[in-house]
């Protein structure tokens, strides 16, 4: 046998690229050899979406409470982004147009121009009246408006439209957040201080509806009045350590200090100044809300930090609320490859729509009232204290609903 020191035997990968390079060739060369066709590419879609928003009132008890100039809207941008890194496998776009308005600027005239400008799908962040107005201005018409920020139950009841998703929890799912927990501590017994605001009364009223549906007592309550003024130059901390403690002074036996304080005049004064050591919830203290800066569970962390790099600030309630009705969009129209609002509209109706939205579970829409199922998450501040709905509250279909108003309870009736 004779063998030749310098000849090489080719490998099997070089027969293999090869033999592919020669069926490569003769397929473009050889006439009458059929290509594979290229895959057919998704017709461009553009999904232009509204922000329509007014300014918040800068007077707030505490300087960390001051709204941010983009409050809200950076939340709604960090969305587009998300789905416009999807959008980009689909040959889809997102974008978003902010139209914020003056104090008494005509909400229904600055929806309009928006229509005419080819946006159809409208994030809201106003007041109920002005939710209202617009709900009607478009009544029939294919705009689909998502309300960011308005609490009131009334929009759930009798003021519902059909026209209008619910991203914010009602007062009635945040009243009932808080009081599950409650309850589930054993602590039953509220005294309640409320405002002298007409939104104070209101959260007020979801505050005692609560305390019948979980079984609390609500031992008294007085209001405390507004007499005007700066809520920070006007109050000093030795004026505030000397009146706070006589507000609460000659209360009943209570459990908890219940405060319903919206408009931010008084609750915020009260955690440590009581005239008993007790604590103190609702609109100070332990709060009831959808977001808060100090959310990491469920993957959270990865969201704060996002909002982080695009706002370089913390994400509040107003930014996640945005950012979830902006998702939903996204996630609705890469499923359908439709940016028309009534499909739109109809899939987030119905049992196919299931949102990951951070929050330990798919986030669904109620049929009967469009409001946004979610958990609410009780805040100090500094940390999340607990989720609701707490263990042991159970619902026939979802335990969700254990939160605001079920649907046998509803009074919608869409016009």
């Amino acid at each position: 046998m004779i063998f030749c020191k310098h000849r090489r035997h080719p490998s099997a990968a070089s027969l293999l690229l090869f033999g592919a390079a020669l069926v490569f060739s003769i397929g473009a060369s050889a006439p009458g050899l059929a290509q594979a066709p290229a895959p057919a590419q998704p017709a461009s879609l553009s999904v232009k979406v509204g922000f329509l928003r007014q300014a918040h009132s800068k007077d707030t008890i505490s300087i960390l409470n001051i709204p941010a100039p983009d409050d809200g809207f950076a939340g709604a941008q960090l969305a587009a982004g998300d789905d416009n890194t999807t959008g980009k496998f689909l040959n889809q776009t997102y974008s978003v147009e902010d139209v914020a308005l003056k104090p008494g600027a005509d909400v229904t005239a600055a929806l309009q121009k928006l229509v005419a400008h080819g946006v159809t799908l409208v994030l809201a962040d106003l007041s109920a009246p002005d939710l209202v107005k617009i709900a009607d201005a478009e009544h029939g018409k294919d705009v689909l408006i998502f309300n960011l920020t308005a609490p009131d139950d009334s929009l759930r009841q009798e003021n519902c439209r059909r026209n209008v998703i619910h991203i914010a929890p009602s007062r009635a799912m945040l009243a009932d957040g808080l009081a599950q927990y409650l309850i589930w501590k054993k602590w039953p017994h509220w005294y309640l201080i409320k405002g002298s605001h007409p939104a104070d009364a209101l959260l007020a009223a979801a505050f005692e509806h609560s305390a019948k549906k979980f079984g609390a007592t609500i031992v008294g309550q007085k209001t405390y009045a507004d007499t005007g003024g700066g809520r920070r130059s006007d109050t000093g901390l030795v004026q505030t350590q000397t009146l706070m403690p006589m507000v609460t002074q000659g209360l009943p036996s209570y459990d908890i200090l219940l405060t319903a304080d919206e408009s931010q005049v008084f609750a915020a004064y009260l955690p440590y100044r009581t005239w008993s050591p007790r604590l103190v919830a609702g609109s100070a203290g332990l709060v009831p809300t959808s977001w808060t800066p100090s959310m990491d569970q469920w993957g959270a962390q990865q969201l704060q930090n996002r909002f982080m790099a695009l706002a370089h600030r913390d994400m509040g309630e107003r930014d996640y609320n945005a950012w979830v009705a902006m998702r939903m969009i996204g996630d609705v129209v890469s499923r359908t490859n439709s940016n028309n609002p009534k499909t739109i509209h109809d899939y987030i109706l119905s049992p196919k729509f299931r949102l990951g939205a951070f929050k330990g579970g798919a986030l669904t829409v109620r049929s009967w009232d469009q409001q946004l199922r979610q958990p609410i998450l009780l805040s100090d501040g500094r940390t999340i204290v607990s989720s609701s709905p707490q263990p042991g509250f159970l619902h026939q279909t979802d335990v969700l609903d254990t939160l605001g108003y079920d649907k046998p309870e509803t009074k919608c009736k869409f016009h």
